[in-house]
């Protein structure tokens, strides 16, 4: 699924770039199946700089609203995997009661 996933944002002009830099289109697998992969004492583990593997469930999942709010429109109930909180309580938290934030005008 993975490299399927590459192969589309390749497709729709993704190249190379830095790690958490502009990008073309950005696909990331959220969660599959309720899978933990590379987790360890509740925290994602994995090195910053280089490849990193797939970290199952996505590692910052509970700190995104944009995230967060298509995930609770679709399904409110999903259950973190590893946190064990539902998409209603990771977004409450998130959002500290707002409903999402311009992070910066383009």
């Amino acid at each position: 699924m993975l490299r399927l996933l590459k192969r589309v944002e390749r497709a729709a002009g993704r190249r190379g770039g830095s790690p958490w830099g502009p990008r073309t289109l950005d696909i990331d697998i959220l969660d599959h199946k309720g899978l933990v992969k590379h987790w360890r004492r509740g925290r994602p583990r994995f090195a910053r700089a280089g490849r990193r593997p797939l970290v199952l469930p996505h590692p910052w999942i509970d700190k995104r609203p944009f995230v967060l709010r298509p995930l609770l429109d679709i399904a409110p109930d999903w259950r973190h995997p590893v946190l064990k909180r539902t998409a209603r309580e990771l977004w409450r938290q998130a959002a500290g009661g707002r409903q999402g934030q311009v992070m910066r005008k383009l």
